[in-house]
């Protein structure tokens, strides 16, 4: 997301306009339905290169997994890239902010990314997200209060604009210790952040027009601006994640600057809102289709959390995650140049039957069922893994045991899904009562 690193990236390999690619592979087809296009790669080219736009698309389970544990080969710098080439008015609002996210989290390979590993590891540990259960659960319920409220009035409800899109929200910035920030300053707002937030998303990991480009950096651009506010308050007497932040040292015992606090600060928001509230849409709209699991999800005991796991493992918020060789390298049998950059199909290794059985059936409680690559594995694996099981199971029970006769107003394959290069879930979950 660095304005010079994008346009010298995506003009070597994305397409030369600013639409998107010519290439099947990321279309409102593949959105709605991409597994058959996963089966094909895995069995027939499970190394390929995208020529629309450039990128290596590693399919097979056990090859993804070898990615993502050797970072020294293959790095994580290209994480945050933009898929395709900005604009120059979208590149002057970025930079007229200073947008800059230099590495700390996602994007780090240096040695200093453990440090900044454990401190997040801090704030996210067992023991914190089991003290907030009560919390997620609260939230859950007066989330609730107005989906009942809705139905009341209009006889349906979106579950993504009444629940899902805010209570991730919510719960992140209570964890992170920045719900205070939130409440204090006039014009931000969970609905503000979810636009700056929807914004970046599309900017980055989306294919805009050229366009409207620059409406959305100006948003990414608020939200940056807004986060420097957030860094400048950064000190060591503060709790949560600011206090961390400024009494962190990298490896050669220099502090973090205001750009790395933004930047961490960006990262945990974004993921936190995003593929949380993302997980949460996609499990709840499947969940309500079943006729037969739906009231099941509110009254049996451990129930919530299996079938969680499932659908993580079958079809994952973050779909894709990236990576770029640091020299030559193999995979899968195909030899890749240095600076080859990787598309890591996560939903893809899901659905590998060498490693699943019948991979294509939800069954809560498979053998094997938590081996799925959905949170990463290794060095870079997603700290936030636990914060979000415990959330889909309480929403999910929650919702269930509240609304056991709930049902979806759209018939299966007709609710409209965000499709980027790495996130796909339901922009909105219509219900009504039965």
């Amino acid at each position: 997301m660095r304005g010079r690193r994008i346009v010298e990236h995506t003009s070597r390999t994305g397409p030369a306009g600013a639409g998107c690619p010519a290439s099947g592979l990321f279309t409102a087809a593949f959105t709605a339905d991409p597994w058959p296009v996963y089966a094909r790669l895995r069995r027939t080219a499970p190394v390929h290169r995208d020529p629309a736009t450039g990128l290596w698309l590693v399919s097979r389970y056990h090859d993804v997994r070898r990615v993502l544990l050797d970072p020294v080969r293959f790095r994580p710098d290209n994480t945050l890239d933009a898929v395709v080439r900005l604009s120059v008015p979208a590149l002057r609002e970025l930079a007229a902010a200073g947008f800059d996210l230099p590495p700390t989290l996602a994007n780090n390979g240096s040695p200093g990314h453990a440090g900044l590993r454990r401190l997040v590891g801090r704030l996210l540990s067992g023991g914190r997200v089991a003290a907030a259960v009560p919390l997620v659960t609260r939230l859950a319920e007066r989330h609730l209060d107005r989906v009942e409220a809705e139905l009341a009035a209009h006889g349906r409800c979106d579950l993504v604009a009444a629940l899902t899109r805010d209570l991730p929200f919510a719960v992140m910035l209570e964890v992170l210790g920045l719900r205070a920030d939130v409440e204090a300053d006039d014009g931000v707002d969970l609905a503000t952040l979810a636009r700056w937030n929807d914004a970046s998303l599309e900017l980055f990991w989306g294919f805009p027009e050229r366009s409207r480009q620059p409406r959305l950096a100006r948003l990414a651009a608020g939200f940056h601006r807004w986060l420097g506010t957030l860094a400048d308050r950064a000190e060591q007497a503060r709790p949560g994640l600011l206090g961390l932040l400024a009494g962190h040292r990298h490896p050669d015992g220099t502090p973090l600057d205001r750009r790395e606090i933004v930047a961490v600060c960006y990262f945990m928001v974004i993921a936190g809102q995003a593929t949380t509230g993302q997980m949460l849409a996609t499990m709840l709209l499947r969940a309500l289709h079943d006729r037969v699991l739906w009231p099941r999800l509110g009254r049996e005991p451990g129930l919530a959390a299996l079938w969680a796991e499932e659908m993580l493992r079958r079809e994952p918020p973050l779909t894709t995650w990236r990576r770029i060789t640091a020299g030559p390298a193999e995979i899968g049998g195909v030899q890749l140049p240095p600076g080859a950059p990787l598309l890591l199909l996560l939903a893809a290794t899901g659905s590998d039957p060498v490693v699943f059985d019948a991979p294509e059936e939800l069954r809560p409680g498979r053998p094997r069922g938590r081996e799925h690559l959905s949170f990463g594995i290794g060095r870079h694996r997603c700290p936030g893994a636990a914060l979000a099981r415990m959330e889909a199971e309480v929403v999910l029970r929650s919702v269930s045991a509240r609304l056991p006769t709930l049902r979806p107003v759209r018939p299966p394959g007709e609710t409209p899904l965000l499709g980027l290069l790495s996130f796909r879930a339901p922009t909105e979950v219509l219900v009504e009562r039965s």
